[in-house]
């Protein structure tokens, strides 16, 4: 059998003819596909966003470029989607990684609120924990559902990978600290609190880990023994975030009582404490540079300290209502996006003051987690509107007409459904990448005007034969871009090499 990923899809079966031993059903309407003796589900397309193309053209292009005057130039055509680099190509221009196009929205069938989302290291899954204690794995390349386990008896809280990428801290709402294998294999439990526990981070050398709580403290734990190490109390009231410096022994925390202290782990006391907020703090993350940190919170702003002066550096005035979330780009060091309780998500650059995009009517409610993908090209976010939504670079040229972007009252009038096209066009690509054929060879759809990535619109190709994608060619080598190592580690589950070929898990 061929290789794919069936999706549950029926056909009427009034009208149709009736199949003859084993081979195919009658012509009728409503008959089904029969191969190899089982009948197969109906062909159907996702989309995807498939970053393959852009990296193998920079790693060519690696070698010979010296400045930015050696890229290529990206003329503001669709048809020129092929030049289209990833954001670490563009260090000059963070512009580049504004991810304002939708792409895809995830729900569960047990309809809640998403509480925390995170990439898996190399990219290629997505976690979701849900206020059910449930884990969702979204596939990374076409978004669709893998799979999900009940990880937590109440709500997953905080969730957060070690720094060499072999292990995951989830914390719930009563308190209780699990350990992960990257293989999702639950390793230990044990409760750290005796209240909800709000976020978690890992020291830099992974030893330690700090996290969170309703009951006003902040603990350190030792990660090998799971023991605490110390207790860190000085906030007077409920501490909402905790983020550990990318490099030194500090740490930053955000609490219900307004206030933003750091922290000596290592001996418990208080450095510093910044008072410019006028309401609870609900997220703060370090730059990946050390020397900014970026705080949103109910009181409508985002700040940006510099520790190197201790003082405010700027902030940044646009939603209308509390900022819940906070996540600093992973290429681009000087830009961030931030989510806010009315659902709106907007994307700041340092040195600005207004916006550098965003999108009004991103969620019905409020926007509680965001992560970016390790390459950069696409950002997630997580809703207390039971979604999870998937937003990426615009293709050169094209206008940002969809629903969360011009509103949907408007949107309504002009005809514009969540992927920004008429309501009669179902085939409009994705900035990036064609169709995902799901059908019975897999892979991606190779007719003629399919060759070029992100260039729709020419007419079907053949009916592909039962065999592997792509002609059963191994992917290209991924270099040292963040996000593409194709490690054998992550996510060791059974390869169905006999039937249903090689699935790639």
């Amino acid at each position: 059998m061929s290789s794919y990923t069936p999706r549950r899809e029926y056909t009427p079966r009034d009208g149709g003819g009736g199949g003859g031993g084993g081979g195919g059903g009658g012509g009728g309407y409503g008959s089904r596909i029969v191969f190899d003796g089982k009948r197969m589900r109906k062909s159907i397309q996702r989309r995807t966003v498939d970053y393959n193309h852009s990296v193998t053209r920079w790693l060519q292009l690696t070698p010979h470029v010296k400045g930015k005057r050696d890229l290529p130039y990206l003329r503001p055509d669709p048809n020129f989607i092929v030049d289209l680099l990833p954001p670490s190509a563009y260090t000059s221009n963070p512009m580049n990684a504004v991810t304002t196009k939708f792409v895809h929205t995830s729900t569960n069938k047990n309809r809640c609120p998403v509480n925390v989302i995170r990439w898996t290291p190399e990219g290629r899954r997505l976690v979701t924990g849900s206020s059910s204690g449930e884990f969702t794995l979204w596939n990374g390349l076409t978004f669709n559902f893998e799979t999900i386990l009940q990880a937590h008896d109440t709500a997953v809280r905080a969730m957060k990978w070690s720094h060499n990428d072999d292990w995951m801290v989830t914390a719930d709402h009563h308190g209780f600290i699990k350990y992960w294998q990257s293989n999702m294999n639950p390793l230990k439990v044990f409760q750290g609190h005796k209240e909800a526990i709000r976020d978690l981070s890992f020291s830099p050398g992974d030893a330690r880990f700090a996290t969170c709580s309703d009951d006003s403290t902040i603990k350190i734990w030792n990660f090998h023994e799971g023991i605490e190490e110390r207790t860190l109390t000085g906030h007077g009231w409920d501490v909402k975030c905790v983020d550990w410096h990318p490099q030194k022994s500090l740490l930053a925390s955000g609490s219900k009582d307004n206030l933003v202290k750091l922290w000596d782990p290592k001996t418990g006391r208080t450095l510093t404490t910044l008072h410019d907020h006028k309401n609870t703090v609900l997220g703060l993350q370090w730059n990946k540079n050390g020397n900014w940190l970026a705080t949103a919170a109910r009181d409508q702003l985002v700040k940006i300290y510099d520790i190197r002066m201790m003082k405010e550096l700027q902030t940044f005035r646009g939603h209308k209502k509390e900022v819940c979330s906070v996540a600093w780009h992973p290429q681009h060091e000087a830009l961030l996006a931030t989510g806010g309780s009315e659902g709106s998500i907007m994307f700041w650059t340092m040195g600005q003051s207004e916006p550098s995009g965003g999108m009004e009517n991103a969620h019905d409610s409020n926007v509680w987690s965001l992560d970016w993908h390790p390459v950069g090209h696409i950002l997630v976010s997580g809703s207390n509107d039971h979604t999870t939504r998937f937003w990426t670079r615009n293709r050169p040229g094209e206008s940002m007409q969809d629903k969360f972007n011009v509103g949907i009252q408007k949107a309504a009038e002009l005809g514009l459904t969540d992927s920004g096209a008429a309501q009669d066009d179902d085939n409009d690509f994705v900035p990036g990448l064609g169709n995902y054929n799901m059908g019975h060879g897999g892979g991606f759809d190779m007719s003629p005007m399919a060759g070029i990535p992100g260039l729709g619109g020419g007419p079907p190709g053949p009916p592909r034969l039962p065999g592997p994608p792509m002609g059963g060619l191994p992917p290209p080598p991924m270099g040292s871009i963040p996000g593409l190592d194709n490690r054998s580690g992550m996510w060791r589950g059974k390869r169905h090499a006999g039937k249903g070929g090689d699935m790639g898990y």
